[in-house]
């Protein structure tokens, strides 16, 4: 079963929050970026044939998943607000994505995406919006959606905006060298938290499940 994409503009695309009963606190996350992190980055991603996902990452996620992680892809989609795609496309790679990750076992919880950019394009997405990372707006909708606790929970990615995220909403960042990762390192403002630098997503997952086994505030009360 794959997951369904969420747009901050396109509530339609929403399905009920799937409750997890069991627990008096919801589960963490690892929120990961999508371009640079999971696929092979491509400027402005607007066909499905150049999507390529980058080695290890199903293994590392469905490590992530049997962890207890929910698996969420968090991603500013600004071609969108600039007319080199529209949101169908956006949602038909997406959908692709997530049948790929499924058939090596991989259960996305959500895909949710910012469309819009605050200076180029034309309204209604041209606007500055609360979704656009590094704001935490898709982030709090997940959390709503999918009973997550931010606190407990990680962001991975190759840009500054996935740190600042990270900061934003008290989780941990997790920067990646692949993509633009490793330019991101050289130009990093010192004031911005790093958890950890991983060589790419396979080595940030098995870094977060250490960390968590081993944070006081990832124990069970």
């Amino acid at each position: 079963m794959s997951a369904t994409p969420r747009s901050g503009c396109s509530p339609s695309t929403r399905r009920p929050a799937r409750r997890h009963r069991g627990s008096t606190r919801g589960r963490p996350a690892v929120f990961v970026d999508r371009d640079g992190t999971v696929n092979r980055e491509v400027h402005y991603l607007s066909r499905v044939e150049d999507l390529r996902l980058l080695p290890g990452v199903p293994e590392a996620m469905r490590r992530l998943g049997g962890a207890g992680f929910a698996l969420v892809i968090v991603t500013n989609q600004s071609g969108v607000a600039r007319g080199l795609m529209t949101l169908a496309t956006v949602d038909t790679i997406h959908h692709e994505l997530a049948r790929r990750l499924a058939r090596r076992g991989v259960r996305l919880d959500g895909i949710y995406l910012c469309p819009h950019h605050p200076t180029e394009g034309a309204p209604p997405l041209r606007r500055s919006c609360r979704c656009r990372k590094p704001r935490p707006g898709l982030v709090r909708s997940a959390a709503r959606d999918l009973a997550l606790d931010l606190r407990r929970s990680y962001c991975v990615g190759d840009g500054a905006v996935d740190l600042e995220l990270a900061a934003a909403i008290g989780a941990r960042g997790v920067l990646v060298l692949t993509g633009h990762g490793r330019r991101t390192r050289r130009s990093l403002d010192p004031r911005v938290p790093v958890a950890h630098v991983a060589a790419n997503f396979r080595a940030a997952a098995k870094w977060i499940i250490h960390d968590a086994e081993r944070s006081p505030r990832h124990r069970r009360r």
